[in-house]
């Protein structure tokens, strides 16, 4: 099925890997346009964090998230933050909600601070640009003459 571009979503294990792509019964989804529609139809399943669903038109489908439903593609630092997610937004993000995961993988909140977003490796770098190592050991991110911490998930 991976093959045809077009995935029935109520038929497939749909998944949306930590490496921001979607996967179709464990194969990965090439079509950028399905993949955008996907990242764009995700919404939360119950109250809980890690349940989550698309919802495209009357369709809808249980999907796994690996890790978070939101990756950071790009980061623009100035005297804020602006990222854009992979569903195509862009938003500010506030510099007190970056923590530094496992494998020094950068999270932010988005959508109006409700979910988490996981930075992959170009954004990554991006803020990584940002980022001073105090004299304690810690961490912190620059913006413009002002200094935030960067602590742990």
């Amino acid at each position: 099925m991976a093959g045809a571009g077009f995935y029935a979503i109520h038929n497939s294990e749909i998944r949306f890997g930590s490496d921001g792509v979607w996967y179709a019964d464990g194969e990965p989804i090439d079509n950028p346009r399905i993949a955008r529609l996907f990242s764009q139809s995700v919404v939360r399943a119950g109250a809980e964090e890690g349940s989550y669903m698309l919802r495209v038109g009357d369709e809808t489908a249980a999907i796994l998230v690996d890790d978070t439903p939101y990756v950071v593609t790009r980061v623009s630092v100035s005297d804020r933050l602006l990222a854009t997610l992979n569903d195509e937004s862009s938003e500010e993000i506030a510099a007190e909600s970056l923590r530094l995961g496992t494998g020094n993988v950068f999270y932010c909140r988005v959508k109006g601070g409700h979910e988490a977003a996981r930075f992959l490796r170009a954004a990554h770098y991006q803020l990584a640009e940002h980022i001073d190592e105090t004299a304690g050991g810690e961490f912190e991110l620059r913006l413009g003459t002002r200094a935030f911490p960067i602590r742990s998930r």
